[in-house]
């Protein structure tokens, strides 16, 4: 045999060897590497806390999770859209479906449900039971699908009338009638907290709720009840799909183990968001 044969032979079968290694370093195909941990983004609060109880439960099942926090709402999917994070899981769908109008680049998708982080009426003026009085001055979040929510809590509460109370899409330009000449204020979500003193009341999600030292359970005046349209999600990258971690995950994140710690952790705060 030559030296040019042996050359050749040797060179496919260094194709071959690195075909069957892959992109995970295993050997066998299609298998990946879970000795790498997968990077899932959250928010701080009660996201974070559960994703903690999450991976906890995964490193018992071989499957190694790193948490990373974002404060805002607007990072997590630019880095899930560029790689730097494995997953999502901060968000509601129809947040998700907004952020990919903006940015049609994100080819992100939805995974599967979570749970869900409701959105209340919260007052250092009034109390619960009392009625919000004519002429309050109302905090909602400015992003188009929280104030669109807080817009239809409202509106469900029979305090306002908007043309659609299923649009998820609806804006202030979408009331039709304010009998209690309500002050409708747009603010970032994450200020919200801090700008209850100048309000009469605010929709407040659950994390910056809870993060302010409020309690979803008994301190909203108004509150958004369990069968709400805005059940947060797992996003992962469009690609993701076929990695079989991910079903792993999901079957974590949706175990009873987990369903059991979100209920008696956050009980009345925080419901299940998908069929137990």
């Amino acid at each position: 045999m030559n030296k040019y044969v042996k050359l050749l032979i040797t060179a496919a079968l260094c194709v071959t060897t690195l075909a069957a290694v892959g992109c995970g370093g295993s050997q066998k195909t299609g298998a990946v590497d879970n000795s790498k941990p997968v990077k899932v983004g959250v928010n701080p609060g009660p996201h974070a806390i559960i994703m903690d109880n999450v991976k906890k439960l995964a490193e018992k099942q071989g499957l190694k999770i790193e948490v990373v926090e974002f404060s805002d709402f607007v990072t997590p999917n630019t880095a899930l859209a560029q790689g730097e994070i494995w997953a999502n899981c901060y968000q509601h769908e129809p947040f998700l479906k907004a952020t990919l109008k903006k940015e049609p680049k994100f080819d992100l998708v939805k995974a599967f449900n979570t749970a869900l982080f409701p959105i209340n009426i919260y007052s250092k003026k009034i109390k619960p039971g009392q009625p919000i009085p004519d002429g309050a001055k109302i905090g909602i979040p400015n992003d188009p699908t929280n104030g669109g929510r807080s817009l239809l809590l409202l509106a469900n509460h029979g305090l306002i009338k908007v043309k659609d109370s299923k649009n998820i899409s609806t804006t202030i330009q979408d009331i039709t009638e304010n009998p209690h000449h309500y002050k409708i204020i747009e603010l970032e979500a994450a200020a919200i907290p801090r700008s209850l003193d100048d309000l009469d009341c605010a929709a407040i999600n659950t994390t910056y709720a809870m993060n302010a030292g409020l309690d979803p359970a008994k301190d909203p005046i108004v509150k958004e009840t369990a069968d709400s349209l805005y059940v947060n999600i797992v996003a992962v990258r469009k690609d993701t799909l076929k990695d079989p971690r991910l079903e792993q995950f999901k079957k974590i994140y949706q175990s009873k183990e987990n369903a059991k710690f979100i209920k008696d952790k956050f009980p009345g705060s925080v419901y299940i968001g998908w069929k137990e």
